[in-house]
């Protein structure tokens, strides 16, 4: 009945099987298996391009810079408008913008390498490295202390002070450290819940300089913009070659009126970088090149491990249970969490985006990528608080939708793969050695042996005659599904090995779908 010409199906496949290998200790890197992904981008750069000059010109940017990053190449660019109104320099790819709190990140970056390098604990108390914090009140008496990671993850209870912080970049050291001992206001005690604080970044750029032994800004130049590549990356405004600074203005009564642009100072912590739209480019790969984990060498100036554990998610920020797919119709909810020094978010399609937005008096940016896909999206504008965040959210989700991208796929391993064939064998002819070498302890003991033979006997029963086994789809390196083809449907199967050296069968699964 249904074992006829299985024998020869299940011989091939072993066959297959054991020329692939079977390493337990291997990892199989992830990968995009569609051949036509890159032309199916490039599809739909030119609805980007139309997007983002229809944005420019509604939203009233002097000029906007943007860039697509794919697969850790700046595939596509764009320059549009005005970098200085008066002297008519027109925006490039080397136009130096503010980009505002997306400097954050970077921030973050700076102390996970300090914590790498032993030189401070994420949980350590702020008060360690900034004394003057040890006489500030709390909000209750049973207020924990700060910590480092409070500041980062904007858990500390101080109140959201966007008008107030954007224009604290200049502060002194020593002003700073009067305005510390004078005492602080918190909305809510350390580590109750999200509020965004660009103060809580200047303290952490404070500690960065504490545990380094020299200025955030130094700090962050040696150990990460070099080794980057990033050498068109300033703090000081006055550093960028004249030609090369976007001039910020903000738009008034139908008219582009320049701001004045802060110098460098220890609240430049909290959004103080100058950058260009070639150098940020580096940056974007450096991020998407953490995906996936994998072997190989590091060639990046913080480990992949610790830039992928910088960009989790920590405190709830926002929920859009309104929000939709392009067509302005499909629901697609999502929940929205704050990480250190990134935006965090999943929608109903399990799609995860990493962004952080930047706004200043004269500037606003965005950054935002997909890590599980491999593209990723920035846009500089010269405008105060630009919404650049709605311009490279739509540009993404274009690609998304328009190119149909898929996330990689997990490559089955050579152990998962063998064990795929060798259940197959087993659910069909039931060998007790084959029982004893492929399944757990626990396997006879959460369902009798009996009644799983009957069970398999059942589904392959109304299955009929096998014509194929499709092969396995992994969901991780120890766990997958594969198909049983027949005459009258197929049998899904579904199972998980264990976390032993030699992992075996733990929990196997057989649904019965019927032709439709």
């Amino acid at each position: 009945m249904f074992s006829l010409g299985f024998t020869c199906i299940w011989m091939a496949a072993a066959i297959q099987m054991r020329c692939v290998g079977a390493s337990p200790a291997s990892y199989v890197q992830p990968r995009f298996t569609d051949p036509q992904r890159l032309q199916k981008i490039r599809v739909v750069l030119p609805e980007i391009d139309e997007w983002f000059s229809s944005f420019s010109k509604t939203e009233h940017l002097p000029g906007v810079v943007y860039g697509v990053v794919v697969d850790g190449e700046l595939i596509h660019h764009a320059e549009l408008g005005l970098a200085n109104l008066e002297r008519k320099i027109k925006c490039g790819p080397d136009t130096g913008f503010r980009i505002a709190s997306m400097s954050k990140s970077f921030v973050c970056l700076a102390v996970f390498r300090l914590r790498d390098d032993r030189k401070l604990g994420l949980d350590d108390a702020v008060e360690k490295y900034l004394p003057e914090l040890r006489k500030v009140q709390l909000p209750t008496t049973d207020s924990p202390r700060i910590t480092i990671r409070n500041l980062m993850t904007m858990t500390t209870g101080l109140p959201e002070d966007n008008p107030w912080g954007d224009r604290q970049l200049e502060i002194s050291q020593e002003a700073l450290r009067t305005f510390v001992r004078g005492g602080l206001s918190f909305s809510n005690p350390p580590g109750q819940e999200y509020e965004y604080s660009n103060l809580g970044y200047v303290l952490l750029g404070q500690v960065i300089a504490k545990a380094s032994g020299m200025s955030f800004q130094k700090y962050i130049n040696t150990r990460l913009l070099r080794p980057l590549g990033m050498t068109n990356t300033w703090w000081e405004f006055a550093d960028v070659p004249p030609d090369a600074l976007a001039q910020g203005y903000r738009w008034e009564h139908n008219a582009w009126i320049p701001e004045p642009i802060l110098h460098d100072g220890e609240g430049a912590a909290c959004g103080g970088l100058i950058t260009t739209l070639n150098d940020f480019a580096k940056y974007m790969r450096f991020h998407l090149d953490a995906w996936p984990a994998r072997d190989g060498a590091e060639l990046g100036p913080i480990r992949r491990s610790t830039v992928r554990e910088m960009q989790k998610p920590y405190v709830v920020s926002r929920v859009g249970a309104q929000e939709t797919l392009l067509d302005g119709v499909t629901p697609n909810p999502s929940v929205g969490f704050y990480g250190n020094g990134l935006g965090w978010s999943i929608d109903s399609r399990k799609l995860v985006t990493l962004a952080h937005t930047g706004g200043l008096p004269g500037y606003g940016s965005h950054f935002r990528f997909l890590p599980d896909y491999g593209v990723g999206v920035y846009a500089f504008a010269n405008r105060t608080y630009a919404p650049a965040a709605r311009a490279c959210s739509k540009a993404l989700n274009l690609l998304v939708e328009r190119a149909e991208l898929k996330p990689r796929s997990v490559v089955a391993p050579g152990l998962l793969q063998t064990r795929a064939t060798q259940v197959a064998e087993m659910i069909t002819h039931w060998h007790p050695k084959l029982e004893g070498e492929i399944v757990a302890e626990n396997f006879f003991l959460d369902q009798a042996r009996a009644d799983r033979m009957a069970v398999s006997r059942d589904v392959l029963g109304k299955l009929g005659k096998i014509l194929s086994i499709q092969p396995i789809v992994p969901e991780n390196q120890l766990r997958g599904t594969f198909k049983m083809i027949g005459e009258n449907g197929h049998i899904h199967v579904h199972f998980t090995l264990t976390p032993e050296k030699n992992p075996t069968v733990q929990q196997l699964d057989l649904t019965f779908v019927p032709k439709p």
